[in-house]
């Protein structure tokens, strides 16, 4: 009874889901493969775009994407959305270099005692 009560949770979910937006901020090239009348190609456009220029601040921004124009995003307008800022990281600071002549340590760790049960 249990199982069948997962499986139907289960599949609740994936429906769910199913039904979701997908936030062109957050997406991933994959994630945003899902999405009808987008490949490959147009889903690197979008997360290039996205980081050369930061979140999109309405589902109209994304027409400014190469490849994108006012027929494709209409098709796609009921299934995005824009929230939040997107998970693409900012550029990392590169670290000091170390002074010439002192070679940086490797920290070794401390081996633990295999733990028998």
């Amino acid at each position: 009874m249990k199982k069948l009560f997962a499986m139907i949770v289960g599949l609740l979910f994936i429906c769910a889901s199913a039904f979701a937006a997908v936030n062109i901020n957050t997406a991933t090239q994959q994630q945003l493969e899902s999405l009808n009348g987008i490949g490959p190609v147009k889903a690197k456009a979008i997360v290039d775009y996205r980081t050369k220029n930061g979140a999109f601040k309405s589902v109209d921004d994304l027409k400014k994407v190469s490849g994108i124009g006012d027929k494709t995003l209409e098709k796609l307008r009921k299934d995005i959305a824009v929230s939040g800022a997107s998970t693409v990281p900012a550029a990392v600071p590169a670290k000091a270099a170390a002074p010439a002549g002192k070679p940086v340590a490797a920290k070794k760790e401390a081996s633990k005692p295999a733990v028998k049960k």
